[in-house]
């Protein structure tokens, strides 16, 4: 009898395993015209469970929202073609243009404000006159010239009290300096740019230069706003997960990618002080123009939770474009300030939104029941 049952086992494999699904998918796509679609099961992830989520999504000020995992969609909230505002979401996107042109030299991050001719209205005090490109890029240029950003006046520091490179301050003007900076030693508008060298080769399904318009501020260098969907905001989260290479074709370096998002402030030691909250859960420390999470991708199989390795680009209102790499993920939440200047998705709030995305995550047991206590 044994006999017979061993050979019933080997022959119909799946009495031994009842529990594995057969249609979960392996390997990442990139999409092409348009984004493949699949149940959360095929990825690992449970539909009931997302459910909950969409729920929650309706109870907040949420646009719209994607969840991406190995490149197809498994959830997906509102209208993901509509272009709006993406605000400082949009500081993350100019790291990405800047990549090719560091690495091919025609943008040198060593040189200083005033070898780049970044001179505002109000004249560089001689200590700030040594801040460089990269500690622009990497908020501790030191500058602390009034933008008219509304809430950064009242914890700017007095200007020439700190050091280029020692301080890190979240200063609007670095971002807009940056900005100016890279249209002047690339001769290139940004969004011809970002038209050129991403929505082309991504094949953005909605990004438009005429949408696109800078915004007059207090200093001599304008706020380049930018207005995105966040299906092609999900596209850029994407060439980022993927280190830059998107069908084959190196569209951003790789290593320019690794420097971005390689923490390089910690949490700690991000200021304003009011955006280190230590009674929260969102520990987001800072790279190159993008938020990274305070707890480096470690090499090898060491495994600390699934934000380990994430970064961020956060905009005002609610607008996300998160990468989480330990997942295979990514994910876009945006909240439509064009239309409703005064919505907000707290930071907070969508820390739990990303909760809720790994709570979901069931591996090779979506499809069983869930135990009653």
């Amino acid at each position: 009898m044994a006999c017979l049952f061993l050979v019933l086992l080997f022959t119909f494999p799946s009495i031994a395993q009842t529990s594995t699904p057969t249609n979960r998918i392996t390997g990442d796509v990139v999409p092409g015209a348009a984004w493949d679609q699949v149940s959360p099961e095929a990825v690992g992830y449970s539909t009931p469970k997302l459910d909950v989520l969409r729920s929650w999504l309706k109870t907040q000020d949420t646009g719209s929202m994607m969840v991406i995992v190995q490149g197809r969609v498994i959830f997906s909230y509102g209208d993901t073609s509509h272009t709006s505002k993406i605000a400082s979401v949009r500081k993350s996107v100019l790291s990405m243009l800047y990549g090719n042109y560091v690495f091919s030299g025609k943008i040198d991050l060593g040189k200083n404000v005033k070898e780049l001719g970044l001179d505002d209205k109000q004249p560089f005090l001689p200590i700030e006159e040594h801040a460089t490109l990269e500690q622009i890029l990497n908020c501790r240029s030191g500058i602390y010239i009034p933008t008219g950003s509304w809430g950064q006046k009242d914890y700017m520091p007095p200007r020439g009290s700190e050091y280029p490179g020692t301080h890190f301050v979240y200063n609007n003007w670095d971002f807009d300096a940056a900005g100016f900076a890279f249209e002047k030693l690339t001769g290139k508008d940004i969004y011809q740019a970002l038209q050129t060298d991403l929505a082309v080769p991504l094949t953005m399904q909605d990004y438009s230069v005429d949408k696109q318009k800078k915004i007059p501020t207090e200093s001599v260098h304008p706020e380049y706003a930018m207005y995105l969907s966040t299906r092609d905001m999900a596209r850029l989260g994407l060439l980022m997960l993927d280190n830059g290479s998107w069908k084959g074709k190196q569209v951003i370096p790789s290593d320019w990618i690794r420097y971005t998002t390689t923490l390089l402030t910690l949490f700690r030691d991000i200021n304003p002080t009011g955006m280190r909250n230590y009674g929260e859960t969102a520990r987001w420390g800072y790279g190159a123009l993008w938020w990274v999470w305070d707890d480096p991708l470690f090499p090898g199989g060491v495994y600390t939770g699934f934000l380990q390795g994430a970064y961020t680009g956060m905009g005002s209102g609610g607008t996300f474009l998160t990468v989480l790499p330990a997942r295979d993920m990514v994910v876009v939440h945006q909240v439509d300030i064009d239309a409703r200047p005064h919505a907000n998705v707290s930071l907070l709030s969508y820390m739990a939104m990303l909760s809720m995305i790994e709570e979901a995550h069931c591996q090779d047991r979506c499809g069983e029941a869930p135990k009653n206590h």
